[in-house]
């Protein structure tokens, strides 16, 4: 028996160029142009037997056998069959045929039929070719491996993975969703600089840049914030911007410098109407997106449930049932002990509040798995929020926690001017540079109560597409160099 001839990628590639100038040269120009034909996912929906329909789309499986052949061909929005039979065709597009390779793109025309397996299928009377590809896809059945290389050539694992496809078609409706939402509740969406002149809104390190035309250093936006407050200031009630943010800091399985959030205020409202919003949105999501309010989420295949109301408990009181009842009765020293116990590293100089902070960020929120919204967080974390009415020591916010992660904060806004700048004073530190004084300039003319919430867009697909790595949500996430 002779042994199969595998050929290297060069090889490949140089047979489909010679089977190109083979097609040249019979009269099937290898790079078409514009072919009207009807999507693949409204051939399959609207099938009738016996229609006559146009059709275009990459191929991705040939199956010759003597005078006819099965092939399967891809447009984007779905697969679907074609017949090729040499009785059906011209001696000349029958032959071409036969030159044709997996990739290459073709228009086709004819009638629709079903097999006697029951398989949709277009039973092609004239073809066309539009496209040569002269590169060897991956192998059909194993797809693209490789997990770093189906991020640094993202085109090759949409081309062999449907679920990748599908993946990003949920995000472009997730975000179309959202929009829809907030328009069908009176929010008006806006944008404001990606270039700044200052960080701020958050506590991050920025990315830098030069703006040659006005001869200073900029900085890549960390957060809108400041901006949208800006517009609340002057007389917008009801806002949102989806946009991009940029972080100079570290990249892991949920975390990317350049990321996508939403960030959404309304005057005269705080964090309870931030909190109606999660709780209308989120199920319009799951009922416009995918269908059902469950999402299967993780390798460990968890089921999340979306159904409001969500659960709503205190910072001090999560950390007690992870912790212990006794927990804020501990000295420093005897907290430090426990949480070391605990397996969590505590620096020297940590005081109470710190170690707290890390026992929450690694046991407590990561013990919460449904939907719930963590209130009334130690003021120290949240500068830009206004103080629990009842205890000046809490923020009147929330921290919405879905499978162990935060997905957003939300709000009762500060608009006190003198309250936020002493706020952002102790977040400056030491550089009083990093005080933005037109935005406390703008609170002195006034800004109604307002509510606000920012939404991790990457970090909300992965959540409703049950996806546990940041990068499997971007298209083209930041990569490391290769080595030359």
């Amino acid at each position: 028996m002779s042994e199969e001839v595998v050929l290297s990628a060069n090889e490949y590639r140089e047979q489909r160029i010679t089977n190109m100038k083979k097609l040249e040269s019979m009269g099937f120009k290898p790079y078409g142009k514009t072919f009207p034909r009807t999507r693949l996912a409204e051939i399959r929906q609207g099938f009738e037997e016996n229609k006559t329909v146009t059709a275009a789309g990459r191929l991705m499986t040939i199956r010759r056998m003597g005078k006819a052949c099965f092939a399967t061909f891809s447009d984007g929005t779905g697969s679907f069959q074609i017949f090729i039979k040499k009785d059906l065709l011209t001696p000349e597009a029958y032959e071409a045929f036969g030159y044709l390779d997996l990739g290459d793109f073709v228009g086709v025309e004819g009638r629709l039929f079903v097999t006697k397996t029951g398989e949709p299928t277009i039973e092609v009377h004239q073809w066309t070719l539009l496209s040569k590809a002269i590169q060897q896809p991956p192998e059909k059945f194993h797809g693209l491996q490789d997990v770093e290389e189906r991020y640094r050539k993202r085109y090759l694992d949409l081309m062999m993975n449907p679920e990748s496809r599908d993946r990003f078609n949920k995000r472009s409706a997730i975000l179309r969703e959202i929009r829809n939402f907030l328009h069908g509740k009176g929010f008006t969406e806006v944008e404001t600089p990606m270039m700044q002149d200052q960080a701020g809104g958050a506590a991050a390190k920025p990315f830098f840049t030069y703006h040659n035309a006005l001869d200073k250093q900029m900085v890549m936006r960390i957060a809108p914030e400041l901006y949208l407050k800006r517009l609340i200031v002057g007389g917008f009630d009801k806002i949102f911007e989806l946009g991009k943010d940029f972080r100079n800091e570290g990249i892991d399985r949920t975390h990317n410098p350049e990321f996508t959030v939403l960030e959404i205020y309304e005057a005269y409202g705080d964090r309870v109407s931030m909190k109606n919003i999660i709780e209308g949105m989120l199920p319009h999501l799951c009922q416009t997106v995918l269908g059902q309010m469950t999402v299967e989420y993780g390798e460990a295949k968890e089921i999340l449930d979306f159904t409001p109301p969500y659960r709503e408990v205190a910072y001090y009181d999560i950390v007690k049932e992870v912790m212990g009842a006794d927990w804020f009765t501990l000295s420093k020293d005897e907290a430090a002990k426990r949480a070391v116990e605990r397996g969590l590293y505590v620096e020297p100089t940590w005081n109470h509040l710190m170690i707290t902070r890390e026992c929450y960020d690694k046991i407590a929120e990561k013990s919460l798995r449904q939907p719930t919204f963590v209130t009334r967080i130690p003021r120290q974390f949240v500068p830009l929020a206004k103080t629990c009415e009842d205890d000046p020591e809490l923020v009147d916010v929330f921290e919405f926690v879905v499978a162990g992660k935060e997905l957003c904060p939300g709000y009762t806004e500060q608009n006190d001017p003198a309250a936020q700048r002493a706020a952002l004073s102790d977040q400056a530190g030491d550089d009083p540079e990093k005080m933005d004084e037109d935005f406390i300039l703008s609170l002195e003319h006034g800004m109604p109560p307002t509510g606000g919430l920012g939404i991790g867009i990457d970090r909300l697909v992965m959540m409703l597409t049950g996806t546990e790595v940041i990068r499997d949500v971007i298209l083209f996430p930041q990569m490391k160099a290769l080595n030359k």
